[in-house]
C-alpha cells in the first residue's frame, strides 16, 4: 500500500499535521500506541499571554488566530464539543502587581488580550485583595475527547494502525521509503517525548518535563473561568475542576508521584479556603527545549523523515501553527524559520 504520508503520533502535533494532509487531499496513515500520555492528560489550557510576567507568549497572536478557526473546523467535522471557550482570570497579589497590570494593558498588541478593568470577587472561597485581570482569547480544549474522538474517526477510514512503530523496519531508497507491507514519499514523527528512543532524530535535545495534574470536587468554589494564581484551577461539569500543573525535570515516567500530589496540595491549600476533594491524578511527560521553540524539520542526510516536536506546555497554540509551517516546507519548499529548524542544533 502507497500512501503520502506516514504518521508517527495522534497527540495535538500527530492531529494537526493530519488535518493538513486532509485539506490538501494527501493520503496518509498513522501509526499510534498511545504510549505518550503527555497530550491525552494535558490540562488543555490555551492563553496568548504569559502570566508571570504580563507579556505575549511567543507567536501568540499568530498562533490564536490559527487555532481558534482550526478547532472549530474539526468540531463541526467531528461532531463533537471539546474546545471550551472561557476567561482566564490572574489573581493579583498586591499593588504593584496591579500596577504592572495596568501598564501591559497599554501595549498595543496586549490590549486585545487583557482587560483594562480588573474584577472583584467577593466569595469566600479565596481571598482576592488586590482583584483579578482578565485574559480574553483563552479557554480549554479536552484533549481526551478531541484524541478519541480523532482516532476514532481516523480508525473508521481505515487510516489508523494502533501499533508500534518499529524504527528498524524503515528502508529508504532513494526518495522511497518502505516500512514492512508499506511504501510513502515521507515519514512525520509526531511522538512527542518517544522522539528519544528515535534512532533517526534522538541527537535532537528534546529534555522532556514532566507534569502533573489533579481532577478536585470542591462544591464551595463556584467559578465559571480559569483561576490562575500558584496553581491554575480550569473548570470541568458539575463541581469539577483541574489543578495545575507540576514542572518536573528529572523524572520521566507517566506514573503520578506523592511528590507531585503534595506539591499541588500544598498550593491548593495555600489558595482556597474551602474544602476540596481529589477525584483523579494524572502524569504525562511534556515534549520541551532548552530555547522553548519547537522542533520542526528533516533528517540530514534522509529528507524523507521529518520530525514536528518539542510543543512544550503551550502544544494547543502551537500545533496547528506549527503543523502548517511544516506542511508548506514540505509540499512548497517554503524556508523553515531558523528560531524552529531543528538545523539550528547541528
Amino acid at each position: 500500500m502507497h500512501y503520502d504520508y506516514i504518521i508517527v503520533g495522534c497527540g495535538l502535533a500527530g492531529i494537526a499535521f493530519a488535518e493538513k494532509l486532509r485539506q490538501s487531499n494527501k493520503s496518509f496513515v498513522l501509526f499510534d500506541d498511545c504510549s505518550q500520555q503527555a497530550s491525552m492528560v494535558a490540562g488543555g489550557l490555551y492563553n496568548p499571554v504569559m502570566l508571570k510576567r504580563f507579556t505575549l507568549a511567543w507567536k501568540a497572536d499568530i498562533q490564536t488566530e490559527i487555532a481558534q478557526p482550526y478547532y472549530h473546523e474539526l468540531e463541526s467535522r467531528l461532531g463533537v464539543k471539546f474546545d471550551y471557550k472561557m476567561p482566564v482570570r490572574r489573581l493579583l497579589r498586591s499593588s504593584e502587581e496591579q500596577n504592572n497590570w495596568f501598564q501591559a494593558t497599554d501595549d498595543p498588541v496586549l490590549k486585545h488580550y487583557m482587560s483594562d478593568e480588573l474584577i472583584q470577587y467577593d466569595e469566600s472561597a479565596f481571598d482576592c485583595n488586590h482583584g483579578l485581570g482578565e485574559v480574553y482569547h483563552s479557554g480549554r480544549i479536552d484533549t481526551l475527547k478531541l484524541i478519541n474522538t480523532f482516532r476514532k474517526a481516523l480508525r473508521a477510514e481505515g487510516r489508523l494502525i494502533d501499533k508500534s512503530f518499529k524504527y528498524e523496519k524503515i528502508e529508504i531508497a532513494g526518495a522511497n521509503i518502505k516500512y514492512m507491507e508499506i511504501s510513502c514519499h515521507r515519514v512525520v514523527f509526531c511522538d512527542g517525548f518517544g522522539l528519544k528512543r528515535n534512532p533517526y532524530f534522538k541527537s535532537l535535545p528534546l529534555n522532556g518535563t514532566k507534569g502533573e495534574l489533579l481532577k478536585i470536587q470542591c462544591p464551595d468554589l463556584k467559578i465559571d473561568y480559569i483561576l490562575k494564581s500558584s496553581v491554575f484551577l480550569i473548570p470541568l461539569e458539575g463541581d469539577l475542576y483541574l489543578a495545575g500543573s507540576t514542572y518536573n525535570r528529572y523524572d520521566k515516567t507517566n506514573v503520578p508521584s506523592e511528590k507531585g500530589r503534595d506539591e499541588l496540595c500544598r498550593r491548593l491549600n495555600k489558595l482556597l479556603n474551602c474544602d476540596y476533594t481529589i477525584v483523579d491524578h494524572l502524569a504525562g511527560v511534556r515534549p520541551t527545549v532548552s530555547d522553548r521553540r519547537p522542533i520542526l524539520g528533516t533528517h540530514n542526510k534522509y529528507k524523507g523523515l521529518c520530525v514536528l516536536n518539542g510543543l512544550g506546555s503551550r502544544g494547543v497554540l502551537i500545533a496547528p501553527f506549527a503543523a502548517g509551517i511544516l506542511f508548506d516546507h514540505l509540499e512548497n519548499e517554503t524556508p523553515l524559520p531558523e528560531e524552529i529548524d531543528i538545523s539550528r542544533f547541528s
